[in-house]
């Protein structure tokens, strides 16, 4: 697991300088998060139980264009397809079927889960 911890770590650094280079500001979000978190959002409606937030193999980013926060994730196609340029086990979240949430971005290490 630590492996593709690194390779996350790596890949979420090529991300941020990619999207600067897009002309997009960024602020950290929230990378990881603990089980009883995770839980909370599950019963909320605004997350999953079994979140790779919690394997720290996910993030979130605040996205901004020419200062203005980017509320509409759909705005972030381009640098959600070049995320998921970079492997089959790259997610972006803006495709996610049940909560799209164009911040988030992860390593799926069964290929499967967001």
């Amino acid at each position: 697991m630590s492996a593709l911890q690194e390779e996350f770590a790596q890949s979420a650094a090529k991300l941020i300088q990619k999207a600067a280079e897009l002309g997009y500001g960024v602020t950290l979000g929230e990378a990881w998060r603990t089980p009883q978190q995770a839980a909370l959002n599950a019963a909320d409606g605004t997350g999953i139980t079994h979140s790779l937030h919690i394997e720290r193999l996910a993030i979130d980013l605040n996205f901004f264009k020419d200062g203005a926060y980017i509320q509409d994730g759909s705005q972030l196609e381009d640098i959600g397809a070049w995320w998921e340029s970079l492997s089959p086990q790259h997610r972006w979240g803006g495709r996610f079927q049940h909560l799209p949430d164009g911040n988030h971005f992860s390593i799926s290490p069964d290929g499967v889960r967001a």
